[in-house]
């Protein structure tokens, strides 16, 4: 048995088998990490990057065949591009209530935020969210672009 990489790029059963394990735990733990950014230390960008993590494990163990199967350009364009404008809508709607006033469930008529709590931080999880999706989606678009253009290269 050989630790080189097939022929097709992609890595051995034992790497494979551990990829499937962990890319769906690495993903969870990147989303508690944007969920729970104004409450620990993370964020949209930490979480973001963490579940990127998860495509590129995926790049790694299965090879570029493989996410050139799975990995459809246009939609994750339009994912980066929606994380933007989303970012920039809640930080405009933010800005039109009062100037960075972050009310969104603080004494409002949805939910009363209670400090401590999810929903206690006003537009911030809305933020942190399109954050984390533009940064996940653009970080893996640019690694396989990376990947793409060094097989092309040769």
């Amino acid at each position: 048995m050989s630790c080189r990489p097939g022929e097709d790029g992609d890595m051995g059963l034992i790497v494979k088998t551990t990829a499937r394990v962990t890319i769906p735990l690495i993903g969870i733990f990147g989303s508690y990490i944007v969920m729970h950014g104004h409450l620990t230390p993370g964020g949209g960008f930490q979480g973001g990057a963490t579940i990127a993590g998860a495509g590129i494990l995926f790049l790694i163990a299965f090879g570029l065949g493989e996410m050139k199967k799975r990995y459809n350009k246009n939609l994750y364009s339009a994912l980066e591009g929606l994380g933007g404008l989303a970012f920039l809508g809640v930080a405009m709607l933010g800005m039109s209530v009062a100037f960075f006033y972050n009310t969104l469930w603080h004494n409002g008529p949805v939910l009363n935020g209670k400090p401590g709590t999810l929903l206690s931080a006003g537009f911030l999880p809305i933020m942190n969210l399109a954050v984390g999706l533009k940064v996940f989606t653009g970080l893996v678009s640019a690694l396989t672009a990376i990947a793409l253009w060094r097989r092309w290269k040769g």
